[in-house]
């Protein structure tokens, strides 16, 4: 069985906040912090587009399967993920948004066959849909949940199209020092965790709940966010994985990001 391989998951106890403050720390605060880490309020805003290119490593089954993707994202309400699997003779899959349509080639309803094997980019739920703590997600909300969970850990930051909102709820102890934890609340019951590591500001995990083909009951998730290098004046997290309870899924590595890079307006255009 091929197996990504890594450390037991960093321990993150969550401790009292009125215990260690004797206040709760605004999660505002958090939230500049850690943009002024990332490169800051002016270059962040500055942000229009970003395209980025890399694989990803998926469990299935007992396989290791690479897969290549291309990422398309013009703010605020225009993203596009497109995979292929270069070892499998099957067609390239894209997943997105334009505005309040969904994106999806092949089609929801055309099958798994044509789907993109093992699941969605990382953090999502199953292609055409998922099912979170809360009930069923629809596709068009299932890929906007993906949208959301991305843009936090590399801009620390919310948009319109899946308005975010942050409540500062504990500290996180672990072995590498101390977070900042916030509640995070947004569209269609998403919910979820963001871990703000406490002597870089810099995003390191987001911890949800979601339901899994043959899974009985929401497991925990978590999406870390490492590796992070300079892309004009931007510090961006170069690798991404994801675990399901103590395994770790998938892991995304990024060969390129580009910012304000300008994008071909076919890239989000609606299949017929």
């Amino acid at each position: 069985m091929r197996r990504l391989s890594y450390p037991l998951l960093p321990a993150l106890v969550a401790v009292s906040v009125s215990v260690l403050l004797g206040q709760t720390p605004d999660a505002a605060q958090v939230i500049s912090s850690a943009r002024e880490a990332l490169g800051g309020e002016k270059k962040l805003s500055a942000v229009r587009t970003f395209t980025a290119t890399g694989r990803t490593r998926q469990i299935r089954g007992n396989n290791l399967v690479p897969i290549e993707f291309e990422i398309n994202c013009e703010l605020p309400d225009k993203f596009v993920r497109k995979d292929e699997i270069p070892a499998q003779d099957t067609d390239p899959t894209t997943r997105g948004f334009s505005g309040e349509t969904l994106i999806q080639v092949p089609p929801p309803g055309a099958g798994r066959a044509g789907a993109r094997p093992g699941g969605p980019p990382p953090g999502g739920p199953l292609p055409g849909g998922g099912r979170g703590p809360g009930g069923p997600v629809t596709p068009i909300a299932a890929v906007k949940q993906d949208f959301a969970r991305l843009m936090l850990g590399m801009f620390a930051a919310s948009f319109p199209s899946v308005p975010l909102t942050f409540k500062y709820v504990a500290v996180g102890e672990a072995p590498e020092g101390r977070a900042d934890i916030l509640e995070v609340a947004g569209p269609a019951n998403f919910s979820m965790r963001f871990v703000v590591q406490r002597e870089t500001h810099l995003p390191v995990m987001l911890i949800w709940s979601s339901s899994a083909p043959g899974q009985p009951a929401p497991a925990e998730q978590r999406m870390y966010f490492a590796d992070y290098r300079e892309v004009d004046g931007l510090k961006l997290p170069f690798r991404i994985r994801r675990a399901v309870g103590a395994d770790t899924v998938e892991e995304t590595t990024f060969d390129r990001i580009r910012i304000n890079a300008k994008i071909d307006p076919r890239k989000f255009e609606i299949p017929k």
